[in-house]
């Protein structure tokens, strides 16, 4: 099976995710649920804040080229895409059914 990616994420982005996280009053979970990221994530991101170390993380990473852009924005809406079709599947047997 293919290795997901890890996802890319510029320093505002962290710094408003630890925003959200810290004086919103939510949950880690909760709060990385609503910025659709990984918990562990947020956590790493703000216990890097509460050391003063947010603007080094991410630092090693290397840009995304365009290719990987686009391939990753295409495989988000295959997948997509993909729900909506199972979806209508059942719709239309559950309909199918419901008609007899």
């Amino acid at each position: 099976m293919e290795r997901m990616p890890r996802g890319v994420y510029t320093q505002a982005f962290r710094e408003q995710a630890v925003k959200l996280a810290e004086s919103e009053g939510l949950s880690m979970r909760e709060a990385a649920r609503r910025l659709s990221i990984p918990v562990g994530s947020l956590k790493n991101w703000v216990n890097a804040a509460r050391a003063g170390k947010l603007k080094e993380v991410g630092q090693a990473q290397k840009p995304l080229t365009d290719l990987e852009m686009e391939l990753a924005r295409v495989r988000k809406e295959l997948a997509e895409v993909k729900l909506e079709r199972d979806l209508l599947k059942k719709f239309a047997a559950y309909f199918a059914k419901e008609s007899r």
